[in-house]
């Protein structure tokens, strides 16, 4: 079993280092090229590395395997080279010894929860601070294919692990206990704004103290440390977060995630499995409160 996971895994690669169609091609793999070429860059190599997480038997001798691929793929974009990596959790059929249905798990969206954001005063919180954007992409680069243990993980942590970042920036918290108030993570409990993304996204521009961003026009207006939010089906509630951790040859941002997790993955997300055509996203620019 393990060693046809490892021939589907190297055709995977293949694929991408292929110029042009290939008699076969999956769609994940046909919209990350695409993505690319918009932008005149190209995938010059990619390496990989699966691990099996669980094997479940069935009744009639079939098994479904879970399973992560790492893929490590080197981006050249004019002169300019940069290493972009992603971890797929993919799902796959064992049945007499042949693999059947091997795929991507889709992305789960997050349930719309805790959207209410109310203001709140310091009640003698720190809430003025320097944010210091290097410290916070460190903390992304250290923890985006990992969990720091001094934190709660959670099944869809991807804004979990953008505030983290946030706060390893010097960020300070502030609301607790209230979960509809300021944004914390304290005695295994938080704020909605700490964990749900579209909480996040609230909270960000409304916030008089403490953490606050300002909204831009467009990405090439974010700085290292800054934050995307995504609205992948378009209807208002907001999915997903990001955070900037560096740029491409045109200066557009590259950015770290978790659920599914990457680094120096391009601000569009037009090869995850959660892409629609109606996506819409918003922009912010962390502010200091001095």
């Amino acid at each position: 079993m393990r060693k046809l996971l490892i021939e589907n895994i190297n055709h995977v690669i293949s694929e991408y280092t292929t110029r042009g169609q290939t008699d076969y091609q999956s769609e994940k793999v046909k919209r990350k090229k695409e993505s690319c070429e918009k932008r005149h860059a190209e995938i010059v190599k990619v390496e990989a590395a699966g691990k099996v997480n669980e094997v479940s038997m069935q009744g009639d001798e079939t098994q479904t395997v879970l399973y992560d691929v790492h893929y490590k793929y080197l981006v050249k974009q004019g002169s300019y080279i940069y290493l972009e990596e992603e971890v797929e959790n993919r799902r796959a059929v064992y049945y007499d010894g042949k693999i059947y249905n091997d795929g991507e798990i889709p992305a789960v969206v997050e349930e719309v929860k805790g959207q209410e954001i109310t203001s709140v005063e310091g009640n003698g919180e720190r809430t003025t601070y320097h944010y210091e954007r290097l410290k916070a992409v460190q903390y992304a680069e250290k923890w985006w294919n990992t969990y720091n243990p001094a934190y709660r993980k959670f099944e869809n942590d991807c804004t979990n692990y953008i505030s983290q970042c946030l706060h390893a920036g010097n960020a300070p918290m502030r609301g607790y206990p209230s979960q509809g108030k300021g944004w914390w993570m304290r005695n295994n409990s938080w704020s909605y704004s700490w964990t749900v993304a579209n909480s996040m996204r609230l909270h960000l521009p409304s916030s008089p103290i403490g953490l606050r961003a300002r909204e831009v026009e467009g990405p090439h207006k974010l700085k290292i440390g800054d934050v995307i939010c995504y609205d992948f089906e378009g209807d208002g509630r907001f999915d997903h977060t990001t955070i900037v951790t560096g740029r491409d040859a045109d200066a557009m941002p590259l950015v770290n995630a978790h659920t599914f997790n990457c680094r120096m993955r391009y601000w569009k997300y037009e090869d995850s499995t959660a892409y629609t055509p109606n996506i819409k996203y918003k922009f912010y620019t962390i502010v200091d409160d001095r």
